[in-house]
């Protein structure tokens, strides 16, 4: 049986993830994390809210492909498994 498809949609699974956290990191450096309270300081409260709506979404897309690709890695585990289990106990023909 042939692999490479099933490896190859993990690959890109895993490069997703991995550009997540960057796209997350890159996000997370433009972060204020000095607490704005006074009047004057509301441009600096926006930017904040919109920073952290931001974070927010990368975090659920980074949540939902990495639960994605741990299905994923554990269905292949087990079907590889599976398929050398079957194929090692088939009785050899003589």
């Amino acid at each position: 049986m042939n692999y490479l498809p099933y490896i190859i949609v993990w690959a890109l699974l895993v490069i997703a993830i991995i550009i997540l956290v960057l796209v997350r990191r890159s996000i997370a450096l433009q972060e204020d994390d000095t607490l704005h309270v006074l009047d004057s300081d509301q441009d600096k409260v926006q930017e904040q809210i919109k920073v952290a709506q931001k974070l927010e979404v990368v975090d659920r897309w980074g949540k939902i492909v990495t639960i994605v690709a741990v299905i994923y890695t554990l269905v292949l585990i087990g079907a590889f498994a599976y398929l050398k289990f079957v194929e090692s106990s088939r009785m050899p023909v003589t």
